[in-house]
C-alpha cells in the first residue's frame, strides 16, 4: 500500500470525527468523536514515519496516544459529575453549572 492510501484513510476518519463533533449533543458522543480524530492523526503520523524511514512519527503517535488517554479519563470524570448534577449528559445544559 502506498502513502496516499493511508492519508486518505486518515482524512476520512478525521472527517467522520469532525462530523460527529459538530452534530452530537451528548458528552459521550463528543468524547468518542475526539478519539476518532486523534486516531486519524496517529494513522497519518505512523504512515509518514513508515514511508520516510524514521521513527519520529511513531514516537509522536505514542505521545499522542498517552495524551488522548488522559483526555478521556478527565472527560469521563467530567461526564460523571455532569450526570450527578443534572441527571443527563447533554452538553447544551452544561453551561448552567458555572459557579
Amino acid at each position: 500500500m502506498n502513502l496516499q492510501t493511508w492519508l486518505v484513510l486518515g482524512a476520512g476518519l478525521f472527517c467522520v470525527g469532525l462530523f460527529g463533533l459538530l452534530t452530537r449533543r451528548n458528552a459521550i458522543g463528543l468524547l468518542a468523536s475526539v478519539e476518532v480524530m486523534a486516531n486519524a492523526v496517529n494513522i497519518n503520523l505512523v504512515a509518514f514515519s513508515r514511508f520516510h524511514g524514521d521513527g519520529q512519527g511513531q514516537v509522536f503517535a505514542l505521545f499522542n496516544t498517552a495524551l488522548t488517554v488522559t483526555e478521556a479519563a478527565v472527560g469521563l470524570a467530567l461526564v460523571i459529575l455532569l450526570f450527578r448534577a443534572r441527571k443527563d449528559i447533554l452538553v447544551d445544559q452544561a453551561c448552567e453549572l458555572r459557579g
